[in-house]
C-alpha cells in the first residue's frame, strides 16, 4: 500500500500538471510537461502515473499523437446516438460532426438517445469520445421476446444493440404470453438481477405471423398509429363529401378528363393529370388532393399528422398520416366523384419550354383509375383490348406519353440522375404468406407520372420564390468531395480511373452512369454511387436539388401522405389570395428538421420489415443454390445480393475453409494468405443457404466454389 507522502506527492503533481495545463493555450506532448515542470529523467515515471490518472478520472483528455489538455478546450456536443451491435456507437450531432464512442464509454445510454458527447482525442479517423449524459430517452418501447427462466420472466430485446435484458415481475406481465413477442417499457433503472425492471404494454402475438412483425417495427420505431379522442371528434365535424358551399369561388375541371394513374394496391389517389395538344405544344393539368381544406392549422388532425410526418408502407399494412376518412374518402381522388384540389396548369411549346403556367383551386372528377400496368399495356404494348376499354381516354394518354418523353429528355440533358436501381416488391397470397420478393417494376407509365410530377413541383416552387413567400424546400445538397474520392479508390481498383473534376457536377455524375451501363457491376457502382450522395432534407433555405439537376424544388404532389407538401398547400393558398404567409422562417427551419427525422424513421422502418420478411421468405430455403453479386465486403465476411431473389445475405468468413482471408488497406477486397484467392465488391458467387436467423433476420449463405 503506498505511503500517505507518496498519495501527497501523486496529488501534487497531479494539481501542478493541471495547472500548467491552464496557462497554455496549446496541447502538449508528455516531453513538453517534462520540460515546463523540470523533471529529471529518474522522476519522469511519477509524471506518467499522474497524467494516467487525470486522464482516468476525465480531468485532462489525450489528442492523437500523445498530446494533452483540459477538456474544457473540447466543448460537449449534442447529438443522437447510433449503436452498432457490437457495442460501440457514434454520436451524430446537429453540425454535421461524427465523433466515435468506445463501448465503455456509452454508458447506460441507448440507440436512438439524445446524448451530449465530450470529445477526448483526435484519431486519425476522426474525434473520439465519451457520453456525458443523456438528454432524451428516443427508445420508449423496447420489443423483445418473453422468456420464463425458472419462476422468473424476462425480455430478450431484439435489437442487438440494446445491451442487456429487462426483469418482468408477475404483476407486471398482463397476461402477456411466453414466447410471444411484447412490447415493454422501463419502469425501474434496477433490480435485484442487476437488470432494469419493465412492464408489458402489449402483446404483439406468434413471432411466426407476418402481421406480429409488423406491429413489432411499428411499436421499435415508436410510429405514431392511433387516433386519438380529439382528432375523433374533429373528423365528425368534416362532411362526408363535396358539398355546394365547398365548391364556391373554385373553377370547374370536372369536364376535364383527369385520370389517376397508380400501383394495383394503391388505395389513397392523391394526384389527377390530363394533357392535351395545343397549337404551340402542349397544356398539362396536374391536380392535387386538397387536403388543406379540410385540415386547419394547429387543429388537433393537423398536430398529429405532424407528429407522424408521413405516412409508412408496409407490404401487408399502411400506417397512414391521415384516418382512412380523409386519405381513402374525401381527399383521395376517387373515379366519377366530385373531388376538391390544387391545380398546377402548364402551357408547354413544342420542346418542352414553358410558356405560362397558372394556379388554383378547383372541383375535379376523375374519369378513370388507372393502373401503371393498364397504361404500359395501352402506350407500350398496343393491347387492344386495354385501348378498347379505356377508348375515350386513350387519344390523351398518347399525348402525355409523348410529352413525358419531352420532359424526360430535357431532365436528363440538364444532368438529372436516374440510377434506376432495383426495389424489393413483396408479393403476399391470400393466405397472407409471401409467395415472391421481386423487383418492382418501373415502365413508361411510372416514369410518365414521375416527369409531371416533378414539373408541377418544380412551378409551384419558382412560383412561390419569386412571390417571396417562405415554404420547405426540397432541397439535396452538393456530394462531399472526400467521401467521393474514397469511393473513386474502389473504382481503381477495377481499372476505371475517374478524373476528378474542380466540382462535382450532376453532369459529371450522369457520365459516370453512363460509364458503368451494361457492364456486370453497373447495379453495385450505381449503388454506390448514391451512397456517395448527401440525403435529400426539407429546409427554408434554398441551395437546389443535386439528384434532379434542379434549382428550385419542393414538395406538392403528396400531401395524403407527406406533411411537407401540406405546408407549401398552405403557403400557396395564400400567396394566390394575396394573404400574409401561413409560416415564418424561423418556424419552418425546425419543422424542416423534424420533418426530416420523421422521413428518415419511416425509411428505417420499411428497411426493418423488409429485412424480417426477406428472412420469413428464405426460411423454407436451407440448402437451396442460387447466385448472386458481392455489394459489401468487411472484416468478417461479405454480403451477397442474389440475382434470383431480391434478398441480401452474408458469407460469414468462418464458413470459407480453404484459407484464412484478410481485409486489404481499402477495405474492398478480402485476399487469402496461402492462396492469394480473392473476394471483392462486384464480384459473381454461386451461394447456398446454410441458416435463416428469425429472430435477428441474418441470412447466413455459404459459399459454392
Amino acid at each position: 500500500m503506498p505511503s500517505k507522502k507518496k498519495k501527497k506527492s501523486l496529488y501534487n503533481l497531479e494539481e501542478e500538471i493541471l495547472s500548467l495545463l491552464k496557462k497554455q493555450k496549446d496541447f502538449l506532448f508528455l516531453r513538453d510537461i517534462y520540460h515546463h515542470l523540470h523533471v529529471p529523467p529518474e522522476k519522469r515515471k511519477e509524471i506518467r502515473r499522474a497524467v494516467k490518472k487525470l486522464l482516468e478520472s476525465g480531468k485532462i483528455i489525450q489528442l492523437k499523437r500523445r498530446k494533452y489538455g483540459l477538456p474544457e478546450k473540447f466543448p460537449i456536443y449534442q447529438g443522437k446516438l447510433r449503436v452498432h451491435p457490437d457495442g460501440f456507437g457514434f454520436v451524430e450531432t446537429e453540425d454535421g460532426k461524427t465523433i466515435f464512442i468506445p463501448p465503455r464509454k456509452i454508458k447506460n445510454a441507448l440507440n436512438g438517445d439524445i446524448v451530449l458527447a465530450r470529445i477526448e482525442k483526435i484519431t486519425s479517423k476522426g474525434p473520439e469520445g465519451s457520453i456525458v449524459k443523456v438528454v432524451e430517452r428516443k427508445r420508449k418501447n423496447i420489443v423483445g421476446y418473453l422468456v420464463k427462466r425458472g419462476k422468473y420472466f424476462f425480455v430478450e430485446p431484439e435489437d442487438p444493440r440494446f445491451p442487456f435484458e429487462i426483469f418482468i415481475p408477475k404483476k407486471r406481465l398482463h397476461e402477456a404470453k411466453k414466447n410471444h413477442l411484447v412490447v415493454t417499457k422501463i419502469i425501474q433503472n434496477t433490480s435485484e438481477f442487476g437488470l432494469p425492471v419493465g412492464e408489458i404494454i402489449r402483446d404483439l402475438g406468434d413471432p411466426e405471423k407476418l402481421e406480429t412483425h409488423a406491429w413489432a417495427v411499428i411499436y421499435a420505431h415508436d410510429l405514431p398509429h392511433q387516433w386519438s379522442s380529439k382528432v375523433q371528434k374533429e373528423l365528425i365535424r368534416i362532411p362526408d363529401e363535396v358539398t355546394p358551399e365547398n365548391k364556391k369561388g373554385r373553377v370547374d375541371l370536372t369536364e376535364i378528363p383527369l385520370v389517376t394513374i397508380d400501383g394495383e394496391n394503391a388505395r389513397d389517389f392523391d394526384d389527377a393529370v390530363c394533357v392535351k395538344r395545343t397549337k404551340n405544344g402542349y397544356k398539362l393539368w396536374v391536380a392535387i388532393a386538397d387536403v388543406a381544406h379540410y385540415v386547419l392549422k394547429n387543429t388537433f388532425l393537423d398536430r398529429e399528422a405532424y407528429s407522424r410526418g408521413t405516412s409508412v408502407y408496409f407490404p401487408n399494412m399502411v400506417v397512414p398520416m391521415f384516418p382512412e376518412k380523409l386519405s381513402n374518402h374525401l381527399c383521395s381522388l376517387n373515379p366519377k366523384v366530385e373531388r376538391l384540389a390544387m391545380v398546377v396548369e402548364i402551357d408547354f411549346t413544342k420542346d418542352g419550354e414553358i410558356i405560362k403556367q397558372n394556379f388554383y383551386e378547383a372541383v375535379i372528377k376523375s374519369h378513370a383509375r388507372l393502373t401503371y400496368t393498364e397504361v404500359k399495356e395501352m402506350i407500350v404494348d398496343k393491347n387492344k383490348k386495354v385501348i378498347q376499354k379505356y377508348e375515350t381516354l386513350y387519344p390523351m394518354l398518347e399525348v402525355a406519353a409523348e410529352l413525358a418523353l419531352i420532359l424526360r429528355e430535357k431532365r436528363l440533358k440538364r444532368g438529372s440522375l436516374d440510377f434506376d436501381l432495383p426495389e424489393p416488391e413483396v408479393i403476399i397470397n391470400m393466405k397472407g404468406e409471401i409467395e415472391n420478393i421481386v423487383k418492382r417494376e418501373r415502365n413508361l407509365a411510372h416514369m410518365l407520372i414521375e416527369d409531371f410530377m416533378i414539373a408541377a413541383n418544380e412551378a409551384v416552387a419558382e412560383y412561390l420564390t419569386k412571390r417571396g413567400y417562405p415554404f420547405l424546400y426540397r432541397i439535396h445538397e452538393k456530394p462531399d468531395p472526400n467521401k467521393f474520392k474514397q469511393l473513386s479508390e474502389i473504382f481503381l481498383a477495377y481499372g476505371i480511373d475517374i478524373n476528378h473534376p474542380e466540382e462535382l457536377t450532376p453532369h459529371f455524375f450522369q457520365e459516370l452512369i453512363t460509364k458503368f451501363s451494361g457492364k456486370p457491376y453497373a447495379y453495385l457502382f450505381n449503388f454506390l454511387l448514391l451512397r456517395s450522395l448527401k440525403q435529400a432534407r426539407y429546409s427554408p433555405e434554398n441551395v437546389g436539388h443535386f439528384g434532379l439537376a434542379s434549382t428550385c424544388y419542393c414538395h406538392f404532389t403528396s400531401p395524403i401522405r407527406r406533411y411537407p407538401d401540406l405546408v407549401v398547400h398552405r403557403t400557396l393558398k395564400r400567396a394566390l389570395r394575396n394573404k400574409k404567409p401561413p409560416y415564418k422562417e424561423e418556424e419552418l427551419e425546425v419543422m424542416g428538421k423534424f420533418l426530416s427525422e420523421r422521413e428518415r424513421i419511416a425509411e428505417e422502418a420499411e428497411r426493418d420489415i423488409l429485412k424480417r420478411f426477406q428472412a420469413f421468405f428464405m426460411k423454407d430455403k436451407i440448402g437451396e443454390v442460387f447466385h448472386g453479386i458481392i455489394t459489401g465486403i468487411t472484416a468478417f465476411g461479405f454480403f451477397v445480393d442474389l440475382e434470383e431473389y431480391l434478398v441480401s445475405g452474408v458469407v460469414r468468413l468462418i464458413d470459407i475453409k480453404d484459407d484464412y482471408y484478410v481485409l486489404d488497406e481499402k477495405g474492398i477486397t478480402l485476399v487469402g494468405k496461402n492462396t492469394g484467392k480473392t473476394f471483392q465488391l462486384g464480384q459473381k458467387v454461386k451461394v447456398k443457404v446454410k441458416e435463416v436467423d428469425l429472430k435477428r433476420f441474418y441470412i447466413n449463405f455459404e459459399l459454392i466454389n
